[in-house]
Order: structure tokens, then sequence, then C-alpha cells
């Protein structure tokens, strides 16, 4: 038994650092690690290593959960600031759009492979959602114009839950034996409802996180998750969409002034990325090798009309409302990458023995490999082509928050970014509010208590100590500095949490 589960550790260590390993070779690269994480799976599976095959329901479960951190962390990451002046666009893009996308893929389905329509519109479905990891760890890397990132970020965000909603609906309408309109109601109740729960969660977490201090800094990044998680669960108790509850919360505590706010970020990004490996990789085990060559034909066929005919035409009749030039319209059309969300949705069916489950899961697998091989890798080029890209600009000032319960006062943490206009500026002009004060600096390694005449630089890390009365005050000085220098005030900058 003890070596059985030692040799377990030394395979799952194994992959797990090459997993890591391939980031930093697929980020030269300019690929997704998908790709990497599902041909370990393959090499581990029934055409490699032989490791056991895992049953389908236990492959549907594991995805959800790891869909679940995926789409938590994509929320808690989402700057409301960025998202609000497109959340209009970005979820028609997930609702509307989703919809023009499934008809339109199942019309091709039926029409050149020749399947009923149920069936036909189940392929549109599961393809009908971009992938949030996949775009995340795309895009981030990318100076785009803020707008159409924050709206494909968004998109991606939300159109996991109608597109959960449909392939589950077109995999079991057949044994319900409701009428299509009841269907259509319960989805537009379960994406409601959603929403309401996800924004409820996140609120009463976030005040209850701010309120009731924690005996240790760790103890906060696993609340913020569990909050998420709990949404998710609340959601599927109310017969609700948990997904849309997940990203919901997300983005409400991502955006609230919560202590330990970036250690937050820091431990949901690591989580993110070790539910993408895990899942990546189970889903490579689950693939069969064999059967992968006779979907390849059929997988080129569908993934031509859904990337050069439905994601197109999603784009142009949800977006074309919005003042959207054709240019955007072009370059979100293309950048709608598709990862590990569909494989996960094409288990569903194949998990509730949907006739024609397997063959439907072998096309979408191949589908998913080649197109994301084939977009990805030209996304860059295609967006300076467009005229898409947008010129370096200077960091945001990230101010970190940590609670002395007892003495009633904060202790902040921030450093000074390139291109800030705190560098520069000596202490006595930060102006900083009655009952907060710069108690330390660290320069160069090196930390020294400032003095009036100490200036600034970029790099600088600065704590200071504020009362519980004067520190939102005093972030929103050191914001306001850190955007128009010391005549921030004479200038009109508040130092809000939106960027000017």
């Amino acid at each position: 038994m003890k070596g059985s589960i030692d040799t377990a550790l030394l395979l799952a260590a194994a992959v797990l650092l090459v997993a890591v390993a391939a980031v930093r070779l697929s980020s030269r690269a300019g690929l997704p690690s998908l790709i990497v994480y599902l041909l370990i799976g393959l090499a581990l599976g029934e055409g490699g290593f032989g490791l056991p095959v895992i049953s389908t329901d236990l492959t549907r479960t594991l995805g959800i959960c790891a869909l679940i951190v995926i789409i938590a962390e994509g929320g808690l990451t989402t700057r409301w600031s960025v998202v609000r002046p497109v959340i209009v666009p970005s979820a028609s893009m997930a609702t509307i759009g989703v919809f023009v996308s499934v008809v339109v893929v199942g019309t091709v389905v039926h029409a050149w492979l020749d399947l009923p329509w149920q069936t036909a519109l189940l392929y549109g479905a599961v393809l009908s959602s971009t992938d949030a990891a996949a775009v995340f760890s795309t895009l981030r890397r990318m100076r785009l114009k803020p707008r159409l990132t924050a709206m494909l970020e968004a998109e991606s965000g939300i159109n996991d839950a109608p597109a959960f909603l449909l392939v589950v609906t077109l995999s079991t309408v057949g044994i319900a034996g409701e009428p299509w309109w009841w269907h259509a109601l319960l989805i537009v109740y379960e994406l409601t409802a959603g929403a309401v729960i996800g924004l409820v969660v996140g609120a009463v977490g976030a005040a209850g996180l701010r309120r009731f201090a924690l005996p240790a800094a760790g103890l906060y990044p696993l609340a913020a998750v569990g909050l998420t998680v709990l949404a998710y669960a609340c959601g599927g108790l109310a017969h609700a969409s948990g997904l849309l509850a997940v990203y919901v919360a997300g983005v409400v505590l991502g955006n609230a002034r919560i202590p330990h706010h970036h250690a937050i970020l820091g431990f949901a990004d690591g989580l993110a990325w070790l539910a993408q490996i895990g899942l990546f990789v189970l889903l490579g085990l689950v693939a069969s090798p064999s059967r992968l060559p006779s979907a390849v034909l059929p997988a080129l066929l569908v993934g031509g009309a859904l990337v050069m005919l439905a994601r197109p035409l999603s784009v142009a009749t949800s977006v074309s409302w919005f003042r959207v030039g054709w240019r955007d319209q072009a370059f979100l059309s293309w950048a709608g990458l598709r990862g590990a969300v569909p494989i996960v949705l094409a288990t569903i069916p194949l998990s509730l023995g949907v006739p024609g489950a397997s063959t439907l899961f072998d096309i979408v697998f191949v589908l998913v490999v080649v197109f994301t091989v084939a977009q990805a890798g030209t996304i860059s080029p295609v967006a300076a082509r467009l005229g898409v890209t947008a010129p370096d600009e200077a960091t945001e000032l990230r101010v970190e928050t940590a609670p002395l319960e007892r003495m009633q006062a904060d202790l902040l943490q921030m450093e000074i970014p390139e291109g800030s206009r705190l560098s520069g500026v000596y202490i006595d002009e930060l102006r900083l509010p009655t009952g907060a004060v710069v108690t330390l600096v660290l320069r160069d390694g090196t930390g020294f208590v400032p003095d009036v005449r100490t200036r600034l630089r970029a790099g600088d890390a600065l704590l200071i100590v504020a009362t519980a009365a004067a520190r939102d005050a005093a972030e929103r000085r050191l914001r306001a500095v850190g955007r128009r220098g010391r005549l921030a005030r004479w200038l009109g900058e508040s130092g809000g949490p939106e960027p000017r």
C-alpha cells in the first residue's frame, strides 16, 4: 500500500512540475499551456502509460469542480471599473451570442453530418462557450485596447452558465417531456437567480471579512475562495445557475475593500493554475487516442463553421448595437478561444448516455486542440494587423491592507510601480490625512524610517499605519498622487477606485 501511494505521489509531483515548466515554454511560444496538459494526459492514458480510465461521471464532477475554481479566479481578478462600461455588450455576447452560435453550428452539423436536430444543436451548445482559462492566460500577456480585453474576459466568465444550461437541457429534453418554452423560461430563471445569489453571497461575505478580523492572514484567501464555492452551492440548491453565481460573487469580492486583498488574488491565481493543470490532464486521460483520428475531418468541418461563420455572426448580432467597429468585431471573433469548457460540457451527454455522445466528445476534443493552436498562436499578429493594440501604460498603484484589530488601525503595504507619479514626491508632499503616517521605506533591500526630506522613488516599498477612520482617505490620497502627482488635488483627482 505504501509503495503504491509513493508511486502515485511521485507521478503527481512529476506531472505538476512538468506542467509548471510548460507554462514558461508556452508563454515564449505564445500558445496556451492547455495543449501541453492535454498531451500529458494522453501520454498517461490508454495510449501511453496505460493508467486506469476514470469514469465519465467522476470526470464530469471533477471537471465542474475545476471550473468553479477557474471561474472564481476570473471573477476575483476582474476589475469592475474596467468591466462596468462594457458589461451590457459582454452580457449580450454571453447570451444572445451563445444562442446564435448554437443555432448556426447546429444547422451546419445537421446539414453536413446528417444528424438529428437535437443532437446537432447539442454540438452547438457544447461549443458555444469561450474558455475563461484560455482567454485569461492569453489576453493578459498582451497589450490590447482595454475595452476589448474587458469584453472578452467578461464574456468568458458569464457565458459558461448559459452554455451549461443549454447542454443539460438538450441532453435531457427528450426524457423530461416538457415543451420548449418551459425550458426557455427555466433558463431565464436560473440565470437571473444565479446572478442575484452571487451578488448577495459576495456582498455579505465582503462585509463579514471587513468586520471580523481573522487570527491569521492565510485564512482570508481560504475564506474568499470558500465564499465563491458557497455561492455555487446556494445556486444549486435554489435550482439556479451556480456557475454564474460563482463569477458574480468573485467580482463582488475581488472589487471590495477587504483585508489582504492581493494575497487573496495571489492564492486564487495559484489555485486556478492547479485546477487548470488537473482538469486538462484529466481530460487527456479520458480521451481515447485510437478513436481520435476518425474525428479529425468532422472536427475540421465543425470547427471551420464555428470560427468562420458562427462566431462572427454571434459577435455581429450581439455588439453591433453598441458602437463596436468592424476591426474590434473582427478581433472579438478571432479571439473567442475554446479550451477545457467545451470538453467538460461534452462529458455531460457522455455521462447521461446520450446517443452519439462518444463521437461528440472525440470531435470536440480534436477541435479544441487544433483550433486553439491555430487561433492562440496568431492572436498577437492579428491584433497588430487590425490595429487594436494599446501602448504600455503605468501600472495602477496596489495597496495591501492588513487589520490591526486591537489597535483599531490598519497596516497598508504598497510598492511604487514604474511610471507612477509618486516617484519624485517628498514624504511631506503626500499630505496624508490625520491618523495616517509612513513608518518605513524599503529601498534596494534596505529599510529606513523616512522624514520630511525623503524623496520617493519607483520601486520603493512603503509601510503605512492608519487608523480605521483614516484608512480609506489615505488609500484615496495615495492613488490620487500616483495618478496625477503632488498637485492631484488641484487637478481634480479624487483617487477613487476607477482610473480616469
